[in-house]
């Protein structure tokens, strides 16, 4: 479970998130999203406990992050927007020293690394360094780090970027098993598609704040738009993407 209340950061006089409140309950999987810059990012680390918050509170997990941070990292996987490796490691190597962080019994670490490679088709390059790794190569190696302590919560900010689609599939129907689980997850993505498919219900944050929260259908409704694509237009101001369009083709024909 995650819980916020009215959760707040200040960047000098920059109010990158505003008192937020949200709750999402174990077995939901919530779509956050937001445009650019709207505080997606910034309120996940600070449920991770990589940044501390200005004002507000927040529990995960039953745990205060504030003071509880090593109690709550137990208990969370998280996939970072740009996540970085230890690309001198392999694989193996590097879901060794994150298995190691997590006190796991040795004895089963070896089997459970194994079984998270061939999931994420990885198996044959477990033993090569991360440095040889592709982008969609690492970030399975990410989320194989997010999972093999079998975390309460999970916290994944674009998780299926660089993922060639049949990974993305898995990744997708993994999901779905691990909320089915009881399994509280809060997914972050730009790509509204793999969002309406996968989410159980969303947020929508734009500038530091929470201006819709609901089902997907309950955002319609509350937006009179007939898909989630506009109804993310019509709350977070877009511009008209066709006249933005056609102003930019007119301009480079007069150029």
């Amino acid at each position: 479970m995650i819980l916020l209340e009215r959760l707040s950061k200040e960047f000098g006089t920059v109010k990158a998130v505003d008192e937020i409140c949200l709750e999402v309950a174990p077995g939901e999987i919530l779509g956050f999203l937001g445009p650019n810059g709207a505080g997606k990012t910034t309120t996940v680390k600070m449920l991770v406990g990589i940044l501390k918050p200005t004002r507000g509170s927040a529990e995960v997990a039953g745990f205060d992050v504030g003071k509880q941070p090593v109690e709550v990292k137990k208990r969370v996987g998280y996939v970072p927007e740009s996540g970085a490796l230890f690309e001198s490691l392999t694989a193996r190597e590097y879901l060794e020293l994150v298995s190691e962080l997590h006190h796991l019994d040795r004895a089963k670490t070896g089997q459970r690394i194994e079984e998270l490679l061939r999931l994420f088709e990885l198996h044959a390059e477990m033993d090569q360094q991360l440095s040889r790794f592709s982008k969609g190569m690492k970030q399975k190696v990410l989320l194989a780090a997010a999972l093999i302590h079998n975390p309460e919560v999970l916290f994944l900010d674009e998780p299926l970027n660089g993922l060639d689609a049949n990974a993305a599939l898995v990744v997708k129907s993994l999901l779905r098993k691990l909320a089915a689980q009881g399994k509280t997850i809060m997914f972050c993505s730009h790509v509204l598609e793999v969002v309406e498919r996968l989410c159980t219900r969303l947020a929508v944050i734009d500038h530091g704040r929470i201006i819709a929260l609901g089902t997907i259908s309950e955002i319609l409704e509350q937006t009179s738009q007939a898909s989630l694509e506009s109804a993310f237009g019509y709350l977070t101001d877009a511009r008209d993407h066709d006249a933005s369009s056609d102003e930019f083709l007119e301009t480079i024909a007069r150029s």
